[in-house]
C-alpha cells in the first residue's frame, strides 16, 4: 500500500474529514504573513475574513500566528537589510507583538469577531499541570466564543525554552486540545514527488495515506522562501498531529478564499490522514512534547522487549548511560547503532541508572539500597518510536 491515495479515494476522505472538522488549529507564518516593509496588511484581513467564515459555521478555531519580529520592524522602521542579534530579534519581538494583536483585533473586529493572545514557551507546555492549564484557558476561550491567537513568547524565549519553529507549536496546539484538523498555510502550493523547478512533470500529491521515510525524503522537493520552518518542519508537524487522531493540510497561504476552497471540496495542497490509532494524550506529551535529557544504549534482548512484547525497561537490559537527567525526566531509549527505539519518564537519576545498569532486579537493593521501584521505565510511561 502506497503512502499517496489515488484522486477519487482522497477526494473522498478529504470532503469527509472538512466535513466533520468541528474544532481547527490554523497555523500562518512569515512567509505569508510579511512582505519587505513588514507585515502584509491585505493578508491579515483576508486571513481574518477566512477564519470568521469559519467561525460563523459552528466551529472552534485557534490562530498559531509568527509575525511579531516583522511587526516590530516596520514600527520603528528597521531597515531589512540589518543582520539582527538574538538579544535585537526579542527586542523588536517586544515592540511588534502588540502591533502584531492590534492589526489582528481591528481585522477581525470587521467581521464581529473579539480575538485572545496567549504567549506560550516551550517550558509552559513541559510542565505537566501548566500544560492542562493552558488547555483549560483556550476551551474556556472557546465557550466564551473567542477565538485564540496563539504565538511563541519570543522576547523571553532561548534555545531551551523554543518550539524550533512554529510549525510544531502549531502541532501541539492541535495536540492539547485534540483538534480535528490542522491547517499549515506557508508559500508553497503542495507536497511534490520530485523538484518542480527542474522537473517540469514534477506531480503534486494531494493526499497522504500515511507519513513514512519516503514521503519525509519529498520535503526538500518543495521549497519555502521566508520563514524557520521548511517543508520538513510542516511535514513533521502533520505526522505529530495525525498520531493525535487529527488531519492535516498543508498549502498555498496567499490564495484568496483558501479556506472556503478547502472546506468545498476542491483537491488543493496536500492533506494528511490521521493515523489509525490515536496515541493517547498523556504518552503524546511524553512523545512530542517533552525535550529528552539523556539516553539509555539497550542490548538486543531489552529493545526485543521493548519494541516487540510491550515491556518495561529493566535495569539489566541497558549496557550504557549519557547524559546527565533526574528522576523523571525523559530519555530515550537507543539500540546498539544508536538508533531511537523509545523514549519516556525515567525513575532514577543517571547516577543511579549508572549503579544498577546490567543488574537483575534482585542485585539493586544490595547496590543502590531500595528496591522499591523495579522498572527504570515504566511501559505506561514509555513511548515506543
Amino acid at each position: 500500500m502506497t503512502p499517496e491515495m489515488d484522486h477519487e479515494e482522497g477526494l473522498y476522505y478529504r470532503q469527509t474529514l472538512f466535513d466533520k472538522a468541528k474544532r481547527v488549529v490554523i497555523k500562518v507564518g512569515s512567509a505569508i504573513l510579511t512582505h519587505e516593509s513588514g507585515l502584509n496588511d491585505e493578508v491579515v484581513d483576508n486571513l481574518a475574513r477566512e477564519i470568521a467564515f469559519l467561525h460563523n459555521s459552528g466551529r472552534e478555531v485557534i490562530l498559531v500566528s509568527s509575525g511579531a519580529v516583522a511587526a516590530g520592524k516596520r514600527k520603528i522602521r528597521l531597515s531589512d537589510t540589518v543582520e539582527l542579534s538574538i538579544k535585537q530579534k526579542q527586542a523588536l519581538a517586544a515592540i511588534g507583538q502588540s502591533q502584531l494583536m492590534h492589526d489582528y483585533d481591528e481585522a477581525f473586529g470587521h467581521y464581529d469577531k473579539n480575538i485572545a493572545q496567549i504567549l506560550l514557551t516551550h517550558s509552559d507546555l513541559a510542565h505537566r499541570k501548566r500544560y492542562l492549564n493552558v488547555r483549560n484557558t483556550i476551551l474556556t476561550l472557546f465557550k466564551f466564543g473567542v477565538i485564540p491567537v496563539i504565538n511563541e513568547n519570543d522576547t523571553v524565549s532561548t534555545k531551551e525554552l523554543k518550539f524550533s519553529d512554529n510549525d510544531n507549536l502549531g502541532a501541539l496546539v492541535a495536540n492539547l486540545i485534540e483538534a480535528d484538523m490542522f491547517i499549515c498555510l506557508t508559500d508553497v502550493d503542495a507536497l511534490y514527488e520530485s523538484n518542480p523547478l527542474t522537473d517540469p512533470d514534477a506531480k503534486p500529491i494531494y493526499t497522504v495515506r500515511e507519513v513514512t521515510a519516503d514521503i519525509e525524503a519529498m520535503a526538500g522537493n518543495s521549497k519555502s522562501a521566508l520563514g524557520t520552518g521548511g517543508m520538513q518542519s510542516k511535514i513533521s508537524a502533520a505526522k505529530m498531529v495525525s498520531m493525535g487522531g487529527g488531519s492535516s493540510f498543508i498549502g498555498p497561504g496567499r490564495r484568496m478564499d483558501i479556506l472556503k476552497h478547502l472546506f468545498s471540496g476542491e483537491m488543493v495542497g496536500t492533506f494528511f490522514l490521521p493515523h489509525k490509532e490515536k496515541m493517547q494524550s498523556r504518552k503524546r506529551w511524553i512523545a512530542y512534547v517533552l525535550k529528552p535529557k539523556g539516553a539509555l544504549v539497550l542490548d538486543e534482548g531489552a529493545c526485543a522487549a521493548i519494541c516487540g512484547r510491550g515491556k518495561s525497561l529493566l535495569p539489566s537490559g541497558i549496557v550504557e548511560v549519557r547524559g546527565d537527567f533526574k528522576e523523571g525526566d525523559s530519555v530515550r531509549c537507543l539500540d546498539g547503532q544508536d538508533h531511537s527505539l523509545a523514549v519516556g519518564l525515567s525513575n532514577f537519576s543517571s547516577g543511579t541508572v549508572s549503579k544498577i545498569k546490567g543488574l537483575r532486579t534482585s542485585q539493586i537493593e544490595k547496590i543502590a539500597g531500595f528496591r522499591d521501584i523495579e522498572e527504570v521505565i515504566h511501559r505506561d510511561n514509555m513511548v515506543v518510536l
